[in-house]
């Protein structure tokens, strides 16, 4: 006796990932739209951008910011205050 139950799940399911895959790339492209919108680019003049070439203009590092050397002298004393005070609590502590 044949199973016409699971060949109608098979086929159910199978219908429902194509609609899904269907929805995916249209939201795929949505998401490219805004990002080129985003970037400055004109979405109706772009070519379509494929997953690995969107990674790969991820991909590279932001150009950091330098510090000044008065900044560093800043962050380096309000570091060294906040070890004292940690020193400081545990020697407490210690003691307790």
């Amino acid at each position: 006796m044949a199973r016409s139950k699971s060949n109608q799940d098979t086929t159910m399911l199978e219908m429902a990932l194509v609609g899904y895959e269907f929805q995916k790339l249209k939201i795929d492209e949505k998401i490219r739209e805004i990002r080129e919108t985003l970037a400055g680019a004109s979405s109706s003049s772009a070519a379509p951008v494929t997953d690995h070439v969107r990674r790969a203009k991820t991909a590279v590092p932001k150009k950091r910011r330098t510090l000044s050397a008065e900044a560093r002298k800043r962050i380096a004393a309000a570091q060294k205050r906040r070890w004292a005070e940690h020193r400081k609590n545990q020697a407490a502590q210690e003691k307790s």
